[in-house]
């Protein structure tokens, strides 16, 4: 006997009764399902094998609490309804329970103890799967690197949250170039979370809208850890979750900052905070010199008022003939002392005094032939600092030097030298970074002294590293793991790396092609500009582009 397999369209009578409306067509594959609610309804389907005669199938429709109507028993009596094949006309029980469909091909392929079904939409899987495969987005096997990999017009990046212990982005009127975290007293190696930091900035309006700049004294509070896992273990159990805050405290400016840094001097009391300076290059070529000391005061000091007279500068320092970028605090010299450097080549020398002035060197220090990007005091020695340049050198200079000249110059890249950064803990080591997207460090213990005057020296870095294909725009030694070090560059890229990485051949091997095993995270970061880690929330790192990062990952 041949048979034909139908695709079934439902519906449900009124009296209970559910018909099927079949349609010629393939057999459809079966699935096998469980009972599926609908409304108060318990209904369980059974594909039956029809007849080319019939044009029907009807299955058993359960309603909880109710039997069917005795209207539809009765059309059954009668033999109203259309049969099935094998069935015959009979008195049909009252219960609606005891209604059974013959189906002398039931065994060729379901059981009692198995409920099947077809198709979602009568047509065989292999169809279906067929076209939604042709219809499914098409997925890149290869590894996208942020950073290398260009992203196709209408993508967007997605940062996986579960490698982040902290992510948070909070935005200011105008995006910063530059910026600096300020140590406050809540304590060293802070780990608990919600967390809070205190930190500085300078932005960058409109070319029409150079009034509306200022110097942003910030603080973020309400810096909660990231959701984790339910099955995840924490040792943070009394951590509290909440909502990043950005409150700040504005100096109005009139141009665009280049470059912020900090420095506290303790007070003479040690129950009053240290006192906060700031030192702003300008574009317009001043260097400004506040104390930030009140607007920090006035975050946690309810009814605190900022007066006109705590938004003037302490300093205005206008030696210099140009714009500049290089600017940076001795970081052992308490009372403040401070090298700025131009685009002219000029680097000048300031000092605190003792009646609170600022008296600065008459003579530059000269000898760079491109323009000063970049200044670095010694962490160990009050009196020498290194200095980057855009002719590709670093110059290291002593202070006391009467030739006024540097000890050492150094050709350590063919293009512009954008940043540099002296480690704090191993105080031999330098790390550069430069115009052609190659990071690098350097051992100053192998720095010979020119053997002629303007001569420079081409030692070999201790590591290099050419994994950013864009200018690197900040570097930076962790404060205090000696062998992390974070770079950020014009891929929009914020790197961190761990230079005591090293792998053996067989796990080289098995390492992505072009990316260094130092190598640890790449953050993505829309026109980064600076990054610095927080000195007393280990791991915690702050970044600025087009808007201010705050985060912290697993892997540092």
């Amino acid at each position: 006997m041949s048979s034909s397999w139908w695709s079934c369209t439902r519906k449900v009578s009124k009296d209970g009764l559910t018909i099927i409306r079949a349609t010629p067509g393939m057999r459809p594959p079966l699935k096998k399902v469980g009972s599926r609610e609908h409304g108060d309804k318990s209904i369980t389907k059974k594909y039956i094998n029809n007849p080319a005669n019939s044009d029907f199938c009807i299955f058993r429709s359960t309603t909880t609490g109710n039997t069917m109507s005795k209207r539809a028993a009765e059309e059954f009596e009668r033999g109203d309804a259309p049969l099935k094949g094998g069935e015959r006309v009979g008195k049909a029980d009252d219960d609606v329970e005891s209604l059974e469909f013959e189906d002398e091909f039931e065994d060729e392929f379901e059981s009692e103890d198995e409920i099947l079904e077809a198709g979602v939409d009568g047509r065989p899987d292999a169809e279906r799967e067929a076209e939604e495969k042709a219809e499914a987005m098409e997925v890149d096997q290869q590894t996208f690197i942020v950073g290398r990999n260009k992203l196709e017009p209408g993508q967007t990046l997605s940062p996986d949250l579960s490698t982040y212990e902290m992510l948070h982005a909070l935005s200011t009127p105008w995006p910063c170039l530059s910026f600096d975290i300020i140590k406050d007293n809540l304590g060293d190696n802070r780990t608990s979370f919600p967390a809070t930091m205190y930190a500085v900035a300078g932005t960058q309006a409109d070319a029409k809208r150079e009034k509306e700049n200022q110097i942003m004294v910030m603080k973020f509070s309400g810096l909660s850890r990231n959701e984790r896992d339910q099955d995840s273990e924490s040792d943070s159990d009394g951590d509290e979750d909440s909502d990043p805050i950005l409150e700040s405290a504005s100096i109005p400016l009139n141009t665009t900052t280049n470059r912020i840094r900090a420095h506290q001097t303790p007070a003479s009391d040690s129950s009053r905070p240290p006192t906060t300076l700031t030192a702003t290059m300008t574009e317009a070529g001043q260097v400004l010199i506040h104390d930030v000391t009140p607007h920090l005061t006035s975050f946690d000091t309810p009814g605190f008022t900022i007066t006109p007279q705590h938004n003037k500068p302490l300093s205005t320092l206008r030696m210099h003939k140009a714009e500049g970028y290089a600017v940076d605090w001795s970081p052992l010299v308490s009372t403040g002392k401070l090298v700025t450097g131009d685009n002219t080549g000029s680097i000048y020398v300031t000092t605190r005094t003792q009646g609170e002035g600022w008296a600065t060197d008459s003579r530059a220090l000269t000898g760079h032939t491109g323009s000063v990007e970049e200044l670095q005091w010694s962490p160990s020695e009050r009196n020498v600092f290194a200095s980057a340049s855009s002719d590709g050198t670093i110059k290291v200079w002593d202070v006391r030097s009467k030739s006024r000249s540097a000890a050492m110059s150094v050709q350590v890249s063919e293009t512009d030298v954008n940043v540099m950064s002296w480690s704090p803990l191993t105080t031999h080591l330098l790390a550069s970074g430069a115009d052609d997207g190659v990071w690098a460090v350097w051992d100053l213990r192998n720095w010979k002294a020119a053997p002629t005057p303007g001569a420079s020296s081409k030692p070999t870095p201790v590591a290099s590293f050419g994994f950013h294909k864009e200018q690197i725009t900040s570097v930076e030694w962790h404060p205090t793991e000696d062998s992390i070090v974070t770079v950020a560059a014009g891929d929009d890229t914020l790197t961190l790396w761990d230079l005591a990485v090293e792998l053996d051949e067989e796990e080289a091997r098995g390492g992505e092609e072009g990316v260094p095993p130092q190598l640890l995270f790449v953050h993505y970061l829309e026109r980064v500009k600076e990054a610095h880690w927080h000195p007393q929330i280990p791991g915690a790192l702050v970044g600025t582009g087009e808007s201010f990062n705050v985060f912290k990952t697993i892997s540092v």
